[in-house]
């Protein structure tokens, strides 16, 4: 049985069958104060949803400390790998087996700008990623609005878990939040992305309750817990 901990923003430790992985490792200037980089020592594999900070967070220093190998777009992987990680690079739509399962990355409405020093770096585009282990899928969302690629999801995807942005400004707001919920018809929602700062200062309460009248359950994970799935 795979395991999942909410790491604060949207960042999330998963472990299962050959997996042992983070993603978005947004945690040494993580508000929330959940994890440090160094308290992951065996790693395998760490996902990037895009190129903002407060995503690729420590990414390249978790992955040459312990090897891991960084999945996410080309041109962020590769901006990775130019920093000494060791790198796994996909595009939207592309899908590939790895030892521990399948791996998707999926469209989102967002940025994906590295910032380094006083340059923006282009980032190509932002991503979801469906993550398929031990026979379940779970999607994260990354930083998106509402599209209605989510509704392809649903169809033909069979999404367990779905990790969905609510905080608003940046991404979706618990409203069209639970809209995408009702595209992607997952098992279980859980919120991510609010209340991290002022900005995204969303209720994950009015998301569930929003997202539970179209008929899927929801469930509040605390930053630093976890669920098995």
């Amino acid at each position: 049985m795979a395991k999942l901990r909410y790491l604060g923003h949207a960042a999330f430790y998963v472990e299962g069958a050959g997996l042992k992985a983070l993603i978005d490792p947004f945690l040494s200037q993580n508000p929330w104060n959940i994890a440090q980089p160094e308290e992951f020592t065996d790693l395998n594999y760490i996902f990037i949803t895009h190129g903002h900070g407060d995503h690729l967070g420590d990414a390249v220093e978790i992955a040459k400390r312990t090897g891991a190998t960084i999945i996410s777009i080309f041109e962020v992987a590769n901006y990775c790998n130019r920093k000494g990680a060791n790198i796994h690079p996909m595009h939207i739509g592309g899908t590939f087996d790895f030892p521990f399962g399948r791996v998707k990355l999926t469209p989102a409405a967002h940025g994906s700008a590295i910032v380094e020093g006083n340059e923006l770096l282009y980032g190509g585009n932002p991503c979801g990623i469906i993550i398929e282990n031990e026979g379940k899928n779970l999607y994260h969302a990354g930083d998106t609005g509402l599209i209605s690629d989510m509704e392809l999801l649903g169809k033909y995807e069979k999404i367990d878990i779905a990790l969905l942005p609510i905080g608003g400004n940046f991404t979706m707001d618990p409203q069209d939040a639970a809209i995408a919920a009702s595209m992607i018809n997952p098992k279980l929602a859980i919120p991510m992305h609010y209340k991290t700062w002022p900005i995204i200062d969303k209720e994950p309460e009015e998301f569930k309750k929003l997202t539970e009248r179209k008929g899927i359950d929801v469930q509040i994970i605390k930053p630093g817990k976890e669920i098995t799935f």
